[in-house]
């Protein structure tokens, strides 16, 4: 029976769109070329980060995002706030805490995500990020560091994302109940391939509540 429910960030819980049409104006790249290249990325298997070199050939994109900050200190720039949280992230978030579940945020990213979440005072018990852990998914380490921070066994999580590469399929590999969500590029189209078997499919998280109650009958 699954007590806990662990939710990934990028495309799970916030939409990146306006971060990515952000980049596509700071490289003075149009807005589709920027996302057609993004989601073929998506579908060859590729890092997102390789869509920067694609687009600009050489680029230091560390230094390009220190630059940025440079820039526009106060500003948002490949960050993101409440604004950017997808419709159904706290209705479906607070229905599973009413049904007794508890809730943690963990997935890739920054330091600083880690604050730009907690002000959102979303109703989870737990919020951390890959860089604070040193360890990134699909490693085993990562899911081993949401175990402990669940303080349940394995079997007990349901861990939530968009990816089967970087969530799906390594959950499910460290014995927890992997949920896939169809949303985002990468969301879409893993759905369609044939490892999605090994995880609940859904839409929205508002169907959470509903397939975590089914399956614990």
């Amino acid at each position: 029976m699954v007590r806990t429910v662990v939710f990934d960030v990028g495309e799970t819980l916030i939409d990146e769109s306006r971060i990515w049409l952000g980049w596509a104006a700071r490289l003075g790249v149009p807005p589709l070329t920027f996302l057609g290249v993004l989601g073929g990325c998506a579908a060859l298997d590729l890092p997102h980060g390789d869509a920067f070199e694609m687009l600009r050939p050489g680029l230091d994109l560390e230094a390009e995002i220190a630059r940025w900050a440079r820039e526009d200190p106060d500003g948002l720039r490949n960050g993101f706030d409440a604004d950017d949280l997808y419709p159904d992230v706290r209705p479906a978030l607070t229905a599973l805490r009413e049904a007794g579940f508890d809730v943690v945020i963990a997935g890739n990213q920054p330091p600083e995500a880690r604050a730009a979440l907690e002000a959102m005072d979303l109703p989870a018990s737990a919020i951390r990020t890959s860089d604070e852990w040193g360890v990134q998914k699909p490693e085993p380490g990562f899911f081993a560091r949401v175990a402990e921070l669940s303080g349940v066994a394995p079997e007990e999580i349901a861990y939530v994302g968009d990816r089967l590469d970087n969530d799906v399929l390594p959950a499910a590999d460290a014995g927890m109940r992997p949920i896939l969500l169809r949303r985002g590029p990468w969301g879409y189209l893993h759905a369609l391939r044939p490892e999605a078997a090994r995880a609940t499919v859904i839409d929205s998280l508002a169907e959470l509540p509903e397939v975590l109650a089914a399956r614990a009958a």
